[in-house]
């Protein structure tokens, strides 16, 4: 086996709980040298669980710094002089106060590249930016749920995420271009790049977004979620080839270009659902995946998971989902999550 890509990489990360460490945890997956500076108390993480924890802790080192001390300071200074980077993930009035931006750290590395992981920007204020009141400030929430319904939000925390798949970008571009400097990441510019083509309809044509049963993409029909004899099944008709093997299976006539179907959405969707609801959920997508046809029955984390038993990986006493990055001829070492100062 290879050594990781970013093998002799030395990334530092200062934050708590999601959006900042899961950029590390990516980066120290392919091989970076990730230490994770936290104060005396520890990430904020470790109190929710372990297992939550080590969801975003894995194969990192941890160090235990009061940066609110001039010892702290000039500890981490000298961790900056042998990193390539350093990730903060706070709010922008410690980042400032502990001197994590570029400007301030400077002075150790001319090189570091610095990533500021906040909600709104640097320059923005404290305003409180956890990833579900982000969702709601910029059009998630209003866009998902049923129409009938309150506004909602997925099961899972999209900006924190999102945002943390961001940062690992920006800083390895940086990394690569050979210069310092300060990036700025906000949940907010993630979650609105993200609507990219409901931004555009509306920015370019008018056209403002609505809420559609069952989650119905505003472009493509049918596309959505279906009820079933038994379960619901996701079906994604795109191109007109997809919709000739779906009805030619399911046999339905008519319909056939992509224009047609949206301007007749409501004739597609009630002779779709009559005709899905004659089946159940498995049984379609065992029928109509071999044709092609992109479907799946709807199913929960759990069968999910055992549907893909080479996504779960050992680090230490704790079972994870692995690395999304598939690298050939590289298997990441899956290490267990530090304990609070552990490599201090």
């Amino acid at each position: 086996m290879s050594t990781g890509p970013l093998a002799g990489i030395r990334v530092l990360e200062v934050g708590h709980i999601l959006a900042g460490p899961y950029a590390t945890m990516l980066l120290a997956d392919l091989g970076a040298e990730v230490v994770k500076v936290e104060p005396p108390s520890g990430d904020l993480s470790r109190q929710v669980s372990d297992a939550y924890f080590a969801s975003v802790n894995r194969n990192k080192q941890s160090v235990c710094l009061d940066l609110g001390t001039d010892t702290g300071r000039r500890r981490l200074g000298e961790l900056v002089t042998g990193a390539h980077a350093l990730l903060a993930n706070l709010k922008p009035s410690a980042i400032h106060r502990f001197g994590l931006t570029y400007d301030a750290l400077r002075q150790w590395n001319e090189r570091i590249v610095c990533v500021a992981v906040t909600g709104f920007g640097l320059a923005a204020g404290d305003e409180p930016a956890f990833d579900y009141v982000v969702q709601a400030a910029t059009g998630v929430a209003a866009l998902t749920g049923d129409p009938a319904g309150p506004p909602t939000l997925p099961g899972y925390s999209a900006a924190d995420n999102s945002a943390g798949l961001t940062a690992a970008l920006g800083l390895l571009a940086q990394i690569v271009s050979g210069r310092g400097g300060q990036i700025e990441v906000s949940l907010r510019d993630v979650m609105l790049s993200q609507l990219n083509y409901r931004a555009s309809a509306y920015l370019n044509e008018g056209t403002e977004p609505v809420r559609r049963p069952f989650g119905a993409h505003s472009f493509y029909v049918p596309a959505q979620l279906f009820p079933t004899s038994e379960g619901h099944l996701a079906l994604f008709i795109t191109h007109d080839g997809f919709w000739k093997a779906f009805a030619g299976e399911v046999g339905i006539a008519g319909f056939e270009t992509m224009a047609e179907r949206v301007a007749r959405r409501e004739e597609v969707l009630a002779v779709v659902t009559e005709v899905l609801a004659r089946d159940t959920a498995r049984s379609w997508e065992a029928r109509l995946r071999p044709l092609g046809v992109p479907v799946s029955a709807v199913r929960t984390l759990p069968e999910a998971l055992a549907a893909a038993p080479g996504a779960v990986v050992t680090a230490g006493e704790y079972r994870l989902v692995g690395s999304p990055v598939r690298i050939a001829g590289y298997e990441p070492e899956y290490r267990p999550p530090p304990r609070l100062g552990e490599h201090g």
